[in-house]
Order: structure tokens, then C-alpha cells, then sequence
């Protein structure tokens, strides 16, 4: 016979030690999944190849199609990004030096060009794995109900696509060029800042994708 003082188990307390249980479950699987990169992107390409097959033999949820690519598009430019922005560093620097603030003493690194600075992104490729793979399954899910297929004409939405695309991609490859740096790691440890092997190829990358100045 339990004692009046023993908390009597109760329906929310088994509901929330169930949660709790497929809480740790998931988060194992998450961690066993970690190292495994390339069999992570196989699958979530799947995923995505499953989900356009569904719009394009259903010809319907075009606007839920359409809100995954803008959200893959800005993964996607958070994991080019440096999670440290260089721009931001000089503004503050300039914003110092117009408020008179004091010049004589020397900003470490003198230059930059001699600190070897890591290459931190501001979204991690697993958190973008991670966002990426919730997303298209999600928008699967909504393939499901006729609710989300609202009617649009979708040519107009692929080439606002298109241009969005374009323009975000061009304005980032300038910055890249701007402050000499490569988000991927090409044979050695990508960085910024310093990265005086990068220049060759970021003159290519000028060159083929962005316009030549008139």
C-alpha cells in the first residue's frame, strides 16, 4: 500500500517520461548520424528528389515548393557566410576613427594579410544538414493536404526564382572577392583574410561569374 508523502503517478508524468525517452532516442541517432557526411546528403537529396517527383506528377503545391527553395536558398548563403563578418569590422573600425577615437595604438593584427584566421561559417554544414532535411520533410507532409496546394502560376514563381538566385549569389561572390576569401576547404583549411593561395581562384570565379566591367 503506497504512503500519503509518495507522489501518485499520474497520466502527465507518463506522457512526459515517454517524451523524455524519444527525446534521448533521437538525439543518439542524431549523434550516430554525425560523422556520417556524405550518406547525410545522399539521403536528404533523396528526400528532395522524392518531393519534386511528388510536384511534378501531382502538378500541384507549387507555392510550397517555392517556400522550400527560398528557405534551402538562405541555408545555403548562412553556411558561405563567415559566422564573423569582416564588413561588420571594418564599419566599427571606421565608425571608431570618425568618432576620434584613439589611433595611436596599433590594431592587432597590423595587417591582415599576416593572422592566419580558421574559416568559422555562421551556419555549421550539420546545422544546415539538420534544417535542410526537416524542411523537405515537412514540405512532403504538406503535399499531403489539398489545403496547401494553393493555385498560382508557377512560371512566374521560377523566374523570381531565378533572378533572386542570381542577384543573392553575385552579391555574395563580390563580398567573397572583397575580403579574399573561399568557404570550402580545397586541400588545406579554408580561411579569410589571409588566404593568399585563394587569389587565383577567386579571380576565375570573377571572371566566369560575374560580368565583366564595361
Amino acid at each position: 500500500m503506497m504512503s500519503s508523502d509518495e507522489p501518485g503517478v499520474t497520466p502527465f508524468h507518463s506522457v512526459q517520461a515517454s517524451f523524455s525517452k524519444f527525446q534521448r532516442q533521437y538525439q543518439q541517432t542524431l549523434d550516430r548520424w554525425t560523422p556520417h557526411v556524405f550518406q547525410r546528403w545522399l539521403a536528404t537529396l533523396f528526400l528532395l528528389a522524392l518531393f519534386m517527383l511528388r510536384i511534378v506528377l501531382s502538378q500541384g503545391w507549387y507555392i510550397v515548393c517555392y517556400g522550400l527553395a527560398i528557405y534551402l536558398l538562405n541555408l545555403l548563403l548562412a553556411f558561405l557566410q563567415p559566422k564573423f563578418d569582416p564588413s561588420l569590422e571594418d564599419d566599427l573600425l571606421a565608425d571608431e576613427i570618425e568618432e576620434g577615437g584613439d589611433q595611436s595604438v596599433p590594431v592587432l593584427p597590423s595587417q591582415r594579410d599576416d593572422e592566419f584566421r580558421p574559416f568559422v561559417r555562421r551556419l555549421p554544414e550539420w546545422q544546415f544538414w539538420l534544417s535542410a532535411t526537416r524542411a523537405t520533410l515537412v514540405s512532403l507532409f504538406c503535399t499531403v493536404s489539398e489545403v496547401f496546394d494553393v493555385p498560382v502560376y508557377w512560371p512566374i514563381l521560377v523566374v523570381y526564382f531565378c533572378v533572386l538566385f542570381a542577384l543573392t549569389m553575385r552579391r555574395q561572390i563580390q563580398h567573397m572577392i572583397k575580403y579574399k576569401y573561399i568557404p570550402f576547404d580545397i586541400g588545406r583549411k579554408a580561411r579569410y583574410g589571409g588566404a593568399s593561395r585563394n587569389y587565383l581562384l577567386l579571380y576565375v570565379m570573377r571572371k566566369i561569374l560575374l560580368p565583366i566591367d564595361s
